[in-house]
């Protein structure tokens, strides 16, 4: 064969073998279309590479971008753009978006100017949530509505919003538009399964999960949720296996790794969350799930100095949570200091809430402090009482998740000694509110926040039962904006201070 012939056939294979752009672009525009946005990206990279300036593909690009999270990948697409000439309002919203990925919400507001689109609505709703200003966001999201309340991602971000304000009444009608907008879409079916699971109605959850999975084989949302499920249930096997098949699929993913890190503490495998995390070290927020489970593990694989300083700067920034001041107390007493640990730990071990893990700690350090109360504390984990009040507060909170008020109250009720126990008394405020006894509700929430006057916790259960009663509005907005003041990264205090915000005017 001479050369020219050679050349020739070659030539010929390569063009062969060199896919068609267009054929490319239609397969990125299905899998976008199909919510498979990995494989999007895959496709339409492909195209970009034999067509680098087709506007329609650079659009699709930077899309695939967004909802795959990647703000700063997007806002260079982006700026391809606008060099080659282009520029359009939803362009600007685009780049809107992309600045809130990449913790700009200030200049995504400023991108959005006077925008008056439903689409802008949205993206005004999450800006001002990152800047956790839950009114405003809340607000914005409204004005969306009454622009277009048939915008799918619009009423998504609504329900979304409703659900973290435990407003299920609302979130169930906003879910019930999602069904009729988008019945077979990812999030309708999420969405669901969250309303369901939150409601406790788990096997419903389960089912809506469970077609999520089997209609979108791509994604990890549906695995990730089905695994937590499981673990709700106490099957942690079951859940880890979930989990392994959610990491096949995108082992990168921050909800598999956050549920790899959660499973593992369960089962008390210390040195896979030190894995799993040490890379996160330096930036992991002490007060998060993740953060906690790190300084557990540096507790349990003798670290306890390391351990302590995590647990005293996650009690500091979240006050009210029971675990940051239970494993900070065992740390404390792992380094021997017995007495600021008993200190730490009073307040869980006085309640009468306290179980065999609370008493059996203040008994540790009492004795490690030589401290009189030594034997009074050990008397109580010794009685036969203990149990019984155990029993109680978990049929309580049981009652609680699965939304039965009135078997709550009852629990609740019979636990010797609760009408002078805060957090008794606002678990039981939360239940006659929903069971609609607002005087009895008014009463308990009343009662607990007078037992614990700077608890952030019972300042916005006495702001909710107001709220959710229409009662006293100077005073609930005055205690919910007092609760956020004191806990600023509760999402759920922010989304109901944005409630109250809007019923004061």
């Amino acid at each position: 064969m001479n050369r020219a012939v050679l050349l020739a056939a070659l030539l010929l294979v390569a063009a062969c073998s060199h896919a068609d752009p267009a054929a490319q672009f239609g397969a990125a525009q299905r899998a976008f279309a199909a919510e498979d946005y990995a494989s999007a990206r895959t496709q339409v990279l492909a195209a970009l590479d034999s067509d680098g300036g087709n506007r329609d593909m650079l659009l699709l690009f930077a899309r695939t971008q967004l909802k795959l999270g990647d703000g700063d990948g997007a806002q260079a697409t982006l700026t391809r753009l606008e060099e080659a000439g282009f520029t359009s309002a939803e362009l600007v919203r685009l780049k809107a978006e992309a600045a809130i990925l990449r913790d700009q919400p200030q200049a995504a507001l400023t991108l959005l100017g006077r925008d008056g689109a439903a689409e802008a609505w949205r993206l005004r709703a999450a800006a001002h949530s990152a800047l956790e200003d839950s009114p405003a966001a809340l607000d914005a999201l409204r004005r969306g509505l009454a622009v277009d309340g048939r915008n799918y991602a619009l009423v998504h971000d609504y329900a979304r919003f409703l659900m973290a304000a435990q407003d299920y009444p609302a979130a169930t009608k906003a879910i019930a538009t999602l069904r009729q907008l988008g019945p077979r879409r990812l999030d309708t079916l999420m969405m669901s399964g969250t309303l369901a699971a939150q409601q406790g109605e788990l096997e419903v959850a389960k089912r809506s999960y469970t077609a999520a999975a089997a209609a979108f084989p791509s994604r990890v949302e549906p695995l990730t949720a089905l695994a937590s499920l499981a673990d709700i249930r106490g099957q942690v096997d079951a859940a880890q296996a979930i989990v392994a098949r959610a990491a096949n699929i995108a082992p990168g993913s921050p909800e598999v790794k956050d549920l790899t890190v959660l499973l593992a503490s369960e089962k008390g495998d210390w040195e896979t969350v030190r894995k799993t995390l040490v890379a996160q070290e330096a930036t992991l927020d002490p007060r998060s799930a993740n953060g906690m489970s790190y300084a557990e593990a540096l507790l349990r694989l003798g670290h306890p100095e390391q351990a302590r300083a995590m647990f005293a700067q996650a009690l500091l920034l979240s006050p009210q949570n029971p675990y940051a001041r239970l494993m900070l107390a065992e740390a404390q007493l792992a380094v021997g200091d017995g007495a600021s640990a008993l200190r730490t730990v009073q307040p869980l071990s006085d309640s009468v809430l306290a179980g065999q893990r609370e008493l059996d700690l203040a008994v540790r350090a009492a004795q490690a402090a030589n401290d009189p109360s030594a034997d009074a504390l050990a008397a109580r984990l010794r009685s036969p009482a203990l149990k019984a009040n155990e029993q109680l507060a978990r049929t309580g909170q049981a009652a609680l998740a699965r939304q039965d008020w009135q078997a709550a109250l009852t629990a609740f009720g019979k636990i010797p000694g609760h009408e002078n126990d805060a957090e008794v008394l606002r678990r039981m405020a939360l239940a006659a509110s929903r069971a609609g006894q607002a005087d009895a509700a008014l009463g308990y929430a009343d009662r607990a926040l007078s037992l614990a006057p700077r608890n952030a916790d019972m300042m916005h259960t006495a702001a909710l039962v107001r709220l959710e009663a229409g009662r006293d509005r100077d005073q609930m907005l005055r205690l919910m904006k007092e609760a956020n003041r004191l806990d600023p990264v509760n999402r759920l205090f922010r989304a109901d201070l944005a409630r109250a915000a809007a019923v004061s005017g």
